[in-house]
């Protein structure tokens, strides 16, 4: 889920020997955007944002949007500035997170040994598969092919002897494309690479390496580790070495544990009004609590997060005496950190709702209090009635009462969401 364009001029073609590099990473292509064209086939070949209005920022664009230098996570306005006829779609992560585990089924029906990272993405381990199914190259055509006959959606799949080296090939295949990188091509391939493309080099990293004179992945493994150390840290330092030398050892893990599920929410204006806040964090508690039920979990612990016009971020947090799933109770539990939090008169730029402490629902333990209440257990069902009707009708279809005198949002973060490829 790259943010930028793979660097220009780097070869497309590395051999074709297979022996030794088992691992897959399946990128969708613009997800959100992609799955919207599917809704709406009339909008194929036209420059599509997915996103709110307002100061929210894209969530997905299609090529042809980002033909004009829009792309993922760009301010919304900026994205208009560039390419003012592109075709704007409110997000519907409800559509977006069945999209996902269908992709996610067909990869699982190619191998157990399936590692999903993010909504759109997941690693794959093939050496077991490779019997039945032929090598990497064919596994990934196969892939390609089910995804995309039986959900119309497209993906880009890279094939490497490392995690790391599958995920930067993708990057090089998109879109709609297959790249491998032969295990005994590895070093080759990294080194032909800006340092920038290292797995945690960020801005800040990037540029205490170039105050060192290491802009390339070949000047980072030319570096004693000593110096890379100085630059970045002692723990940085090293894993960066030893990816610029291909050494990765992690395996692909199967189950991949949640630490958290939130949402959150920018406004197109700045406010201090209490009933505006508590309405949004009203929304954004209904959206995490239907995420925790879709998938099976409880929180333990609610954290707020707001975001005051000055651009200072505050944090607070609450665990709760029993671990729910309950919009109800999240919201009530972020109500209180709000009306407990300092704004010291500033107005509100965002606000956000984050469940933790997570743990599967069936491991679930009840106070003698709540094995009573029958009020809690009766909007846990009328929660999950109103989860079925989403399901079936969409994102939109049914909302708590309360949730109708909100004032709408203009910028969500879905929990779990994140289409940057």
């Amino acid at each position: 889920m790259s943010r930028a364009a793979p660097p220009a001029g780097v070869r497309r073609s590395w051999g074709t020997e297979e022996d030794g590099a088992s691992i897959l990473h399946v990128d969708m292509d613009a997800f959100f955007a992609s799955v919207e064209l599917v809704r709406r086939p009339d909008l194929r070949g036209r420059p599509v944002v997915v996103g709110g209005d307002g100061r929210s920022v894209v969530l997905a664009a299609t090529y042809e949007a980002r033909a004009y230098g829009v792309h993922s996570a760009m301010p919304m306005a900026q994205a208009l500035r560039r390419c003012p006829h592109a075709v704007v779609l409110p997000p519907d992560h409800t559509a977006y997170r069945a999209a996902s585990a269908a992709v996610m089924e067909i990869l699982r029906d190619v191998t157990a040994l399936v590692e999903q990272v993010s909504v759109d993405e997941a690693f794959l381990d093939v050496s077991g598969a490779r019997r039945r199914l032929g090598p990497p190259t064919a596994i990934a055509a196969l892939v390609r092919e089910r995804v995309r006959s039986r959900l119309s959606l497209p993906c880009s799949v890279g094939i490497g002897g490392t995690k790391f080296v599958a995920k930067l090939a993708s990057g090089f295949a998109k879109p709609d494309g297959v790249l491998l990188v032969p295990r005994a091509a590895t070093v080759e391939f990294l080194h032909s690479l800006p340092v920038g493309a290292l797995w945690g080099v960020g801005d800040r990293t990037r540029e205490a390496l170039a105050r060192w004179g290491i802009t390339t992945v070949a000047e980072l493994a030319a570096t004693d580790v000593a110096v890379v150390q100085r630059a970045v840290g002692r723990a940085s330092g090293a894993h960066l070495h030893d990816l610029a030398w291909g050494r990765d050892p992690r395996p692909v893990v199967p189950e991949r544990q949640e630490k958290s599920i939130g949402a959150e929410t920018t406004f197109e204006q700045d406010t201090a009004d209490l009933r505006v806040l508590e309405g949004h964090l009203l929304r954004l508690a209904d959206r995490c609590s239907t995420q925790l039920r879709d998938r099976g979990l409880v929180a333990r612990t609610v954290s707020l997060k707001v975001r005051t016009e000055d651009f200072s971020t505050l944090s607070r947090s609450r665990t709760l005496p029993v671990s729910t799933d309950v919009g109800r109770e999240l919201y009530l539990a972020a109500r209180d950190l709000l009306a407990g939090t300092d704004l010291g008169g500033r107005r509100v730029r965002l606000v956000g709702v984050r469940a933790e402490g997570l743990a599967e629902a069936g491991a679930r333990q009840l106070t003698l209090e709540e094995a009573v209440d029958d009020a809690s257990d009766a909007r846990r069902r009328a929660e999950q009635a109103m989860d079925e009707v989403r399901h079936r009708f969409g994102a939109r279809a049914v909302r708590a009462a309360t949730l109708t005198a909100a004032p709408p949002a203009v910028s969500t973060t879905a929990p779990g969401s994140g289409d940057l490829s």
